[in-house]
């Protein structure tokens, strides 16, 4: 007996994409979007089109201007990438959603957190895409590190620590707070596990050459289950380092982002407290407390580029209508973070309370 004819699905036509801004980050985005099969890139939008020219190459047949309007007037464009400079963010991105478009905005999604909060209730309102290119959160490294956390394989959170430190280019607009830690902002805030949560932060700063602004912070983050999230970020120091040690109960999560042969070791050493119900009336004063010392596994990691992974979730938020991994929320509650931190910097590192509304 034949079976019955099947018809075959219909390819999924590629969503046409521009990419706005190709000064330093948008020829990476434009190498990505070309190679995906997933979109289509139709304009190369920049000021300066002899530069988007060139970021093309000579045999290219994309679109290059320098009117943004040319680009949101295109109907076959339905999705654009944002890599203008933070201060138009709001504007493009605004001219983007009200034209219909589905958006990708670079890191940070705003200037401030009420602009990012404008751009979450436009996109809210006009049922579209609003995804903020948190690049990390899309690295094999990092992925794993989030499907650890959230599979309760390292237990509950004890403490995040995260140095991210070397001797790197003082900015003259913002101070090593907003140059440095939105990377790791954004992976806490991806990886954490469901209902855990900053609830406040503390930061303190230095400028220990003079520059009028703060070379050197150190963030403390209180997290809604009364851990603690520290961040190290500094201009300063003559040797790179880009490590991350996440402790739960069970295991020990380090990331050493400079190791390509071993990023991710995961250490089942720890501390074990037994339950006062657990131990005799005579030990019931003194908790007791044993440590724990087992194998260490170093989690084999593919290497991808983060950004071609970053592109696919693109296209299955813009497919699908659900919020990407890194969503305009996301970007938003790292503003939110980023301001409060900015406020403690100010007032002598006081812990100041994060806003129910920046979550």
């Amino acid at each position: 007996m034949t079976s019955p004819h099947v018809p075959a699905a219909a390819p999924v036509e590629p969503i046409g994409v521009a990419v706005i801004g190709a000064g330093y980050w948008g020829p990476n985005l434009v190498r990505n979007f070309q190679s995906s099969s997933a979109f289509r890139l139709r304009w190369l939008c920049d000021l300066d089109v002899e530069r988007a020219k060139r970021v093309l190459g000579g045999y290219s047949t994309v679109q290059t201007t320098a009117d943004l309007d040319e680009v949101l007037a295109d109907d076959q464009v339905r999705a654009v990438a944002i890599a203008t400079p933070a201060g138009t963010h709001l504007p493009v991105s605004l001219a983007a959603l009200r034209a219909g478009k589905h958006v990708l905005v670079e890191k940070p999604l705003a200037a401030s957190h009420a602009e990012g909060r404008q751009l979450v209730e436009e996109a809210d309102r006009r049922g579209l895409t609003l995804m903020c290119d948190h690049t990390y959160c899309y690295t094999p490294a990092v992925l794993r590190i989030r499907e650890l956390l959230h599979a309760g394989e390292l237990g509950e959170v004890h403490f995040f620590d995260s140095v991210r430190i070397n001797l790197g280019l003082v900015q003259r607009d913002i101070d090593v707070l907003w140059d440095l830690a939105p990377h790791d902002l954004s992976i806490l805030d991806f990886v954490l596990p469901p209902g855990v949560r900053p609830v406040a932060v503390a930061a303190h700063g230095a400028d220990g050459i003079g520059a009028g602004r703060a070379c050197v912070a150190y963030l403390t983050l209180q997290l809604s289950t009364g851990a603690l999230a520290h961040i190290h970020v500094n201009w300063l120091s003559p040797v790179k380092i880009r490590t991350t040690i996440v402790g739960g109960s069970k295991r020990t999560l380090v990331w050493d982002d400079l190791n390509p042969s071993q990023r991710l070791s995961v250490f089942d050493r720890g501390v074990d407290v037994a339950a006062p119900d657990e131990i005799g009336d005579e030990l019931r004063r003194d908790m007791l407390i044993s440590y724990r010392s087992g194998d260490m596994v170093a989690p084999a990691l593919a290497e991808r580029e983060a950004l071609r992974t970053m592109v696919e979730e693109y296209a299955r938020a813009i497919r699908s209508g659900t919020p990407a991994l890194t969503d305009g929320r996301a970007g938003l509650r790292v503003l939110g973070i980023l301001e409060a931190a900015s406020r403690s910097l100010t007032n002598g590192g006081t812990m100041v309370r994060l806003d129910e509304g920046e979550k």
